[in-house]
């Protein structure tokens, strides 16, 4: 993984209010919008290393439906290989600014706890061996009737992605799956993504092509800052580039702020609520659309 900032952070004191189902053959956690409340559209979302059931990624979709008035996917693209829940709070222990000299006394055996979970991760979930799966399930998606009432409204599918998932997000912006014909409509319609790893900057941003909002923060630990400033310059540089990409940098966030912020700490809290605005009001603009 690319920095020790995606293994830590806050566990949200929210509970989800979803439901665990099976869609496309995958495991998948449904956030829906409110009772009564037809969809405006779907997102996928992609999450970070902690995966599908962990309550922080469970909890930021249940927002999107309950705020943005989305029906949300979470499904589980790692096979069972997510970062066990206890490494959030075994790497907090280690690293965090709130670390006790017992904290650190137990530095070694704290570690030894999270490798295997860690080493399991790193090889089952490589980019380029999920990157299938990704793609595979976001077109089932896009060639599925809507599992709502559409009205004669096209069906429109956004991705967000964080951290790990982050990667994912920035590829299916490129519409680019080898597998599918170059006239055949593009597996997603917009993408917003939130502290991206594993990101290649220039090669991942030169190819994209759909809609793409990026939230990074200023402290990036996985993106330096040299490499924030160079994907926004060539980002507003692309033709037709105004509205259609964004890059949004946050003061004093670091890696993961969107999904692991700690609930005491207002500042984070903050970071994290701008990354959702962003992000809802960017679903907000290309996808709830007449």
């Amino acid at each position: 993984m690319s920095c020790p900032d995606c293994y830590r952070g806050g566990v949200t004191t929210e509970h989800p209010k979803g439901k665990e189902t099976t869609i496309h053959g995958l495991a998948t956690y449904v956030a829906e919008p409110p009772a009564g409340t037809t969809p405006k559209d779907i997102i996928l979302y992609i999450t970070d290393a902690f995966g599908w059931q962990h309550a922080n990624n469970r909890v930021l979709a249940d927002h999107y439906a309950s705020r943005g008035g989305y029906l949300v996917y979470v499904p589980d693209f790692m096979g069972g290989h997510a970062i066990d829940a206890y490494g959030l709070v075994v790497m907090d222990k280690v690293a965090g600014k709130a670390a006790t000299w017992a904290d650190t006394f137990w530095k070694p055996w704290y570690i030894a706890r999270m490798v295997p979970s860690i080493i399991s991760f790193m090889w089952f979930c490589r980019p380029a061996v999920r990157k299938g799966l990704v793609y595979e399930f976001a077109q089932k998606l896009r060639s599925s009737p809507a599992p709502y009432q559409t009205n004669g409204k096209p069906l429109r599918i956004g991705a967000a992605g964080f951290c790990w998932g982050g990667k994912f997000g920035v590829w299916l912006a490129q519409d680019e799956p080898a597998s599918r014909l170059a006239e055949a409509q593009p597996l997603v319609d917009c993408v917003f993504t939130a502290h991206p790893s594993f990101l290649s900057v220039p090669a991942d941003i030169e190819a994209v092509t759909l809609p793409l909002s990026v939230a990074v923060g200023e402290d990036d630990m996985a993106l330096p800052a040299d490499k924030i400033q160079q994907m926004k310059k060539m980002l507003e540089a692309k033709p037709g580039a105004e509205g259609r990409y964004e890059v949004n940098i946050i003061p004093g966030a670091k890696h993961g702020f969107a999904v692991r912020s700690h609930p005491n700490d207002a500042h984070e809290m903050e970071c994290a609520l701008r990354a959702e605005d962003q992000a809802i009001a960017w679903f907000d603009k290309w996808l709830a659309r007449d």
